[in-house]
């Protein structure tokens, strides 16, 4: 099977790269949780690539160019609700919350917003203002009006699909410090890279960036193809998947950088503090699990192991 990604396509997430990139990566992100101009660079930053031209719900074409932009914002930490903003509904940024506990990610951006559940059901939030946390700074607590009516159930499973992309990204970079990392640190005379045990934990990281990126590949492959319900797992799936690989691979680049991983001066800390909301939103991974096991019962969820009706 070639999983190769269209030649237009490896281009154009060439090109948002290294605009994005040019911003600063996530250090830029860590100066935009005090300067909001570097919020508003970034939106400029999208715009210079035609990031708001894009029509996600229209084809594959723009869906998966919409993808690996989001896999480019992921490995830069970029401070704007991209996915967000590409699911608008007439002009108002649409966020996946969990009623129970409404919070908006960079819902201190000035414009509307919608809100909805996993359950397509629509709110009109309203965000207050930041509370600095560290983990999730942009991270906005909210009150929910509602609901009132739904939004179209196509439109959730596409939020998770680009969310899970830009976990993706972020994971993919993660991995590219912490094996740089071993490569150049000396330990007890000879890089870490040399030991065993380190072979053998970023094998496993590598092997499960690897996994997610085949399944985020496939998913949106076939997501304007599959019927709703398969296309409902699919997506659940893939950002159980994705929010899984994430816990995995921050665990191990902490492992393997020790202190200098929790230290903002490092690109890990702040890959970290700014994923956790995609990690942990709108619902958590056991949620995520619970909502997948009436797929498993009814077939809609295709496995290897799936025994075709």
């Amino acid at each position: 099977m070639n999983t190769t990604l269209p030649e237009d396509i490896t281009e154009y997430a060439a090109v948002a790269v290294k605009r994005l990139n040019r911003l600063g990566g996530p250090q830029a992100a860590l100066q935009a949780e005090t300067d909001d101009e570097v919020r508003h660079e970034a939106r400029r930053a999208l715009a210079d690539v035609a990031a708001f031209d894009l029509d996600v719900r229209s084809g594959p074409d723009d869906l998966l160019a919409a993808a690996v932009l989001c896999q480019a914002a992921g490995a830069t930490a970029l401070p704007y609700p991209l996915v967000e903003e590409l699911l608008a509904i007439d002009g108002a940024r649409l966020a996946l919350v969990n009623p129970e506990a409404p919070r908006v990610d960079h819902g201190d951006l000035p414009g509307a917003w919608i809100a909805a559940d996993l359950d397509a059901n629509r709110y009109r939030p309203r965000p207050s203002s930041r509370t600095n946390a560290k983990l999730g700074p942009f991270l906005v607590p909210a009150t929910l009006d509602g609901p009132d009516g739904s939004v179209p159930a196509a439109d959730i499973d596409l939020h998770l699909v680009l969310g899970s992309w830009r976990m993706l990204g972020a994971v993919q970079q993660l991995l590219k410090i912490t094996q740089e990392h071993v490569r150049t640190r000396i330990q007890f005379g000879k890089p870490l890279a040399d030991f065993q045990a380190v072979r053998f934990t970023i094998a496993d990281a590598s092997v499960a960036v690897r996994g997610l990126d085949e399944l985020a590949k496939y998913t949106v492959w076939r997501i304007h193809s599959a019927p709703e319900h398969v296309r409902w797992a699919d997506a659940l799936l893939l950002r159980l998947k994705a929010a899984d690989t994430a816990r995995q691979v921050l665990r191990i680049s902490h492992q393997l950088l020790g202190a200098l991983g929790f230290c903002d001066e490092s690109d890990v800390s702040v890959l970290d503090r700014h994923t956790q909301p995609l990690i942990r939103l709108p619902v958590s991974t056991e949620v995520l699990a619970l909502r997948l096991m009436p797929g498993v019962r009814s077939g809609d969820l295709e496995t290897l192991f799936t025994v075709p009706a």
